[in-house]
């Protein structure tokens, strides 16, 4: 009777714990205007090329994140934040032109190789967003852009 009394106590306090952690918000990844540093308006994005952007690479790599259902929920939220922002600081698509020249050839190397060797997106990516997945003209398509892309900053 000792051991289901605990149990019970237990779960009624991991049940109060979520409930109160619903309370703590994060800041959702939604800016209020296109940024005017943004790829598209410096360099030249075909619409496939954009739209393969938008759907695998922007909800993690730029300042506007669609968020599903279950982003609502804590913990998933704060991890969803969080993954966000780590995606934010190794590469935003909206904050591009500030980045140096170097340190632009730099992503374009990285957005190719990347994509071409299928770490991104992230495979816990593409499991609840399938439209994410890339074909392998997909990759070739990015790859060929982001060489494009490079040829014009060199």
């Amino acid at each position: 009777m000792k051991t289901s009394s605990l149990i019970k106590k237990g779960a009624g306090l991991i049940v109060l714990l979520i409930i109160i952690i619903q309370f703590f918000d994060t800041d959702e990844n939604i800016a209020a205007a296109p940024s005017e540093n943004a790829i598209e308006k410096h360099y030249q994005v075909p619409s496939h090329v954009r739209g393969l952007l938008k759907t695998s690479c922007y909800d993690c790599h730029s300042n506007n994140t669609a968020y599903p259902w279950y982003s609502r929920i804590q913990p998933i939220k704060w991890w969803l934040a969080d993954h966000v922002n780590s995606g934010k600081r190794h590469l935003n698509f909206d904050e591009f032109n500030t980045y140096s020249n170097e340190k632009k050839l730099e992503k374009l190397d990285e957005i190719a190789e990347t994509v071409t060797n299928g770490e991104m997106p992230l495979t816990s990516y593409t499991v609840i967003h399938h439209n994410a997945k890339l074909s392998s003209a997909d990759k070739s398509e990015i790859e060929k852009w982001a060489a494009e892309i490079k040829k014009q900053i060199e």
